[in-house]
């Protein structure tokens, strides 16, 4: 799944979290979260569903192109560990 949105915070966290869901649900096990610009912490609060959406039907999850304040959330929170982050390269970004 390619996230289109450029910012995931409080105000379109539920949206965004449902897309995911089903995106999930369909098979999707790479979330690509490049085009985002602007997050808060609500942005871990919808991977971390995502994430233990898709352990409970036993999938695999991986994240690319997560934007360095996002990361910097996930480190904050202490959640490096539970996420796995694809890295990509500067030229790989849109």
């Amino acid at each position: 799944m390619v996230l289109t949105e450029q910012e995931l915070n409080l105000s379109n966290a539920v949206t965004v979290s449902q897309a995911g869901l089903r995106a999930i649900e369909a098979g999707s096990r790479e979330i690509d979260l490049s085009s985002l610009q602007n997050v808060d912490s609500s942005a871990v609060a919808v991977m971390l569903s995502w994430q233990r959406h898709a352990q409970a039907q036993q999938r695999a999850l991986s994240f690319t192109g997560v934007p360095a304040s996002l990361q910097s959330l996930i480190a904050l929170y202490g959640l490096q560990d539970f996420f796995h982050m694809v890295p990509i390269s500067s030229a790989e970004r849109h």
